[in-house]
């Protein structure tokens, strides 16, 4: 199945399996956002507890805030947003469709690299075992030509992000050629500057108004309470504050699905040191995270760092992990080195002093922070898309299969009376009420048992416990796993033990360090 096709199978399965819908559908929907389901809000919570745990339990050094949506809007003229928050757009005359120049640029540079890798798997599969790839990728002609072509816009492309030169950036679109997806002409105007923040009013009365911002990302209330959490929880450096919380940017090229959402979900950690470590700690939290997606099993090849071409304002250090969506390589993850930049801008705009005085020097200093920074909604679609199967079954049938980590799985444990009779039903309630303490169960009585256990695999449930009439002579149960479909028969009291090692995020979390 085509990648794009695999895309559209995904997004048509998280709405019918209640995952995800679109916002306010009975009105036509809103482009850009979306609700999540009963089953998306669980996986969703799920990752979040993941994140939260790997960040406050695993490190004495992190603590958590949870900062208003509403903020001064000086914070905004401090942090640099209301000046310099922009993307660069260009619109297409023939379609009037607008796009983001840099995206736009960037797809190209994947075009090459689709381009080298196909020569490579071509090859690869000419010549087995034979096949030496660092030579082939030194030697091939066309290989050379694709990376030399690859290389010369990597290049012109960083130096006009860097020179902000948003005419270079319409030529390079001219001079590669680079078409509207939609008309398929390059009948492009040129490239303007759109600033991304909300803003909206806050008072009693329309002559008792203040101009105030939807937060256009989450770290600004962290910088601005740094003194707080640092002074009552007596935090030494280094150490630490972590956030969950919305964001909203008013984004014109809005796309592939939750991928890029006007109003989403940020998970960051600001992590203060001493000036001169910060970039000791940027490698650290930049392994430190790499290994926390890794721990999931979705596929180490799946991943890759990509450092930034150009560094925002406050930055000296700056690096995404990527993960493979169907369309492509995507960010889901940045690690920042933001320097000092923040806290010293927020004194200056504040008048208030923002230091840390470290006792076992002496002296006080405006700390250095190390930022990461991940996307719920861009983890919530690279969990989906890495744990999407169709499989193609012996006797012939197809089951799709959502081989979620168990702990992270919306449902734990379906339990699955055999029959709608007998006393089935009731014995099946009385497993799961027993359970439901533990971990979210279900119970299913409706179609054959192979159709449930069909949707239980589709909503990515890891465990089926089917109850029969052997279950009411000696109290055992068929126990399914979703991954292989082996069956085996267990005793109902054993039924918790082996579902609760599965979804322990305790096995989860030491597979990260």
């Amino acid at each position: 199945m085509a990648q794009e096709d695999v895309f559209k199978a995904l997004v048509s399965h998280c709405k019918e399996y209640g995952f995800i819908f679109p916002s306010s559908e009975i009105y036509g929907g809103l482009a850009a956002v979306y609700d999540y389901g009963q089953n998306g809000v669980e996986l969703k919570n799920n990752i979040k507890k993941y994140w939260w745990d790997a960040m406050t339990m695993l490190h004495q050094n992190i603590v958590g805030v949870d900062a208003a949506i509403f903020m001064d809007p000086t914070t905004w003229k401090a942090s640099g947003h209301v000046d310099a928050f922009n993307d660069p757009l260009i619109d297409n005359r023939d379609s009037k469709k607008r796009y983001r120049a840099d995206v736009l640029i960037e797809d190209q540079l994947a075009k090459y690299d689709e381009k080298i890798n196909k020569e490579v798997e071509k090859a690869a599969k000419k010549f087995g075992e034979a096949f030496d790839k660092e030579k082939f990728l030194e030697t091939n002609p066309r290989v050379q030509e694709n990376v030399q072509k690859r290389d010369a816009l990597h290049a012109r492309f960083a130096k006009a992000l860097n020179d902000n030169n948003l005419d270079e950036l319409k030529q390079i679109i001219l001079d590669e050629e680079i078409v509207c997806p939609v008309s398929g002409t390059r009948n492009w105007t040129d490239v303007k500057q759109f600033n991304l923040m909300f803003k909206t009013q806050i008072g009693a009365s329309a002559d008792n108004t203040m101009d105030v911002y939807l937060r256009p990302e989450t770290c600004q209330g962290i910088f601005t309470n740094f003194l707080n959490v640092q002074k009552t929880g007596r935090m030494k450096i280094p150490f630490g504050i972590a956030q969950i919380g919305k964001a909203f940017r008013n984004e014109i090229v809005a796309r592939q699905f939750i991928f890029r959402m006007r109003e989403f979900e940020q998970m960051e950690m600001q992590f203060f040191c001493k000036p001169g470590t910060e970039m000791e700690w940027f490698k650290h939290w930049k392994a430190f995270r790499m290994n926390w997606h890794k721990a999931l099993g979705l596929g180490d090849a799946k991943y890759r760092y990509h450092d930034h071409d150009k560094l925002a304002h406050y930055a000296n250090a700056a690096t995404d992990i990527e993960f493979e969506m169907p369309f492509g390589f995507k960010e889901v993850e940045g690690i920042h080195s933001r320097t000092n930049w923040d806290l010293s801008r927020h004194a200056q705009f504040s008048g208030k002093k923002i230091e840390y005085f470290d006792s076992e020097e002496n002296k006080s200093y405006v700390p250095y922070v190390i930022e990461t920074s991940i996307g719920v909604d861009r983890m919530f679609l690279s969990i989906m898309a890495g744990c999407y199967k169709e499989e193609q079954l012996e006797n012939g049938e197809t089951r799709v299969v959502l081989a979620l980590p168990a702990a992270l799985a919306p449902v734990k444990c379906a339990v699955l009376p055999l029959l709608k009779k007998d006393g089935l039903p009731e014995k099946a309630a009385e497993i799961m009420n027993d359970l439901k303490f533990d971990f979210r169960c279900v119970s299913e009585d409706k179609d054959t048992i192979g159709k449930r256990y069909r949707r239980q695999d589709a909503i990515g449930t890891p465990f089926c416990i089917t109850v029969d009439h052997q279950t009411l002579e000696d109290n055992t149960v068929t126990i399914r796993y979703r991954d292989t479909m082996a069956q085996e028969r267990i005793a109902v009291d054993k039924i918790r033990d082996i579902v609760m090692k599965e979804i322990s995020y305790k096995e989860l979390l030491k597979k990260i360090q």
